[in-house]
């Protein structure tokens, strides 16, 4: 029997698990640097994607009322300072199925109702782990937004 290239075993089972369903990682990013200080007390500001399927996948503002959600190489989000990744559980889902999943979320996902403290890259990712694990993304990812919107008198309209 000929001994197959270790790529060509890899390839075969990320064939499997593309077919067969994937794992869910949380991937999970500091916007500043204050967040090594804020992290020990629970609260930080942070930018998180979920990974699915080999991608990353997350939410960002833009001016056009069209898809805020975009694709990158997992934990290498451009702009961000990559903190950790969780392993939210496992979806079965196929990559086309997880792919026109991706689709119909778009339609609530619009880069012109991106809001700070309402919705977020986080409220995102929350939504997407739910939907395909039954459970959210750890609280303190996104509890600063969740204690801004205790606040959101205060803050100003365009956030």
């Amino acid at each position: 029997m000929p001994e197959f290239p270790l790529s060509s075993r890899l390839e075969r089972v990320q064939n499997s698990l593309r077919e067969n369903g994937s794992l869910v990682y949380l991937n999970v990013y500091d916007l500043t640097p204050a967040n090594n200080y804020l992290y020990a007390f629970g609260v930080g500001i942070f930018h998180s994607g979920i990974e699915v399927h080999g991608m990353e996948y997350g939410f960002g503002a833009h001016e056009y009322p069209t898809s805020g959600i975009f694709e990158v190489e997992p934990r290498s989000c451009p702009g961000f300072i990559f903190r950790c990744s969780v392993l939210l559980g496992r979806n079965d889902m196929s990559y086309s199925e997880f792919r026109s999943f991706m689709e119909r979320l778009s339609v609530k996902f619009h880069g012109d109702s991106y809001h700070l403290i309402a919705k977020n890259c986080n409220h995102f990712t929350d939504e997407v782990c739910q939907q395909l694990t039954g459970k959210p993304i750890p609280a303190w990812v996104n509890r600063l937004a969740r204690v801004g919107s205790f606040c959101n008198c205060l803050l100003p309209e365009s956030l």
